[in-house]
């Protein structure tokens, strides 16, 4: 019986350099893909946590920035139930994670990265987000007589029933930026591409979630960086800036932005966090 030839292995070298001269040939016409960016296990992982009416489609551009200089990133879906509730489902994904950790919170977000106490988080960035003291809530905080300017209202806003296991018999009451008024109140500074793209990844948030007393903050204890958008209609920018007065003293910078500054600049917003990362 004639003996058995494998052309496996001298047909696999082939494909190999086969592969390798072709990777040669792009490369010296300038069309090879760019290498991708490995994170440095030296840096902190930095946490991206979205506000309400936005999912984490909003940090794509902020994420890809920050893995570009060599950080691990990810994000929080984060429920919009309440402070409390929210931040103890972060908590439980800070604990998967080893080493240091850099919180990063955007509006309603803020308030969960403030309710949020683990010994890994080395600081706290606060882009356009509330940054409660122990006992305050969000509508408390919008306060039109103290700090007018806030767009938020009906009939930009508008409520719904939901089905949300946590609520009360299975259903919540939520709250959603209607979509005749989305670009203009949530992202003014956008193409009316990008903000229907915005829209559409919006979720709504419950509306106890406003309503519900902040605990003890934990930006008494971690350092904090705030990045006041000035052309904010969500959150005025005077009450921008009383927050980040508490949370991060000279640690405050601003940005001639929109609410959703980590959309329209997000290079801007990478760099606050590179800065509170490296410090």
């Amino acid at each position: 019986m004639p003996s058995s030839v494998n052309f496996g292995r001298p047909r696999r070298a082939l494909v190999a350099i086969t592969a390798a001269i072709a990777v040669v040939v792009l490369g010296m016409l300038g069309l090879a893909a760019p290498p991708a960016h490995a994170a440095d296990p030296g840096k902190p992982t930095i946490v991206l946590v979205h506000g309400a009416f936005a999912d984490s489609s909003g940090w794509r551009d902020v994420a890809a920035t920050l893995r570009g200089e060599g950080y691990p990133v990810q994000t929080f879906d984060n429920p919009l139930r309440g402070p409390a509730h929210d931040s103890a489902l972060l908590e439980k994904k800070l604990a998967t994670i080893s080493g240091p950790i850099v919180l990063v919170g955007h509006s309603y977000g803020g308030a969960v990265i403030t309710n949020t106490h683990d010994p890994d988080v080395v600081a706290n960035v606060y882009i356009a987000a509330f940054a409660p003291e122990r006992g305050e809530f969000v509508q408390g905080l919008l306060n039109p007589i103290t700090y007018p300017g806030s767009r938020l209202l009906p009939p930009a806003l508008q409520l719904k029933v939901v089905d949300d296991p946590s609520g009360p018999g299975g259903k919540n009451l939520d709250g959603y930026i209607a979509r005749p008024y989305f670009h203009e109140i949530f992202a003014q500074d956008v193409s009316t591409a990008t903000a229907a793209d915005m829209y559409a990844h919006q979720k709504s948030a419950a509306l106890v979630a406003n309503l519900e007393p902040s605990g003890d903050p934990s930006w008494r204890k971690v350092p904090s960086w705030y990045l006041v958008s000035r052309q904010d209609r969500v959150i005025p920018p005077a009450l921008q800036r009383f927050m980040a007065s508490r949370a991060a003293p000279g640690r405050t910078s601003e940005i001639n932005a929109a609410h959703a500054s980590l959309v329209s600049q997000p290079d801007a917003v990478a760099a606050v966090v590179v800065k509170a990362a490296g410090a």
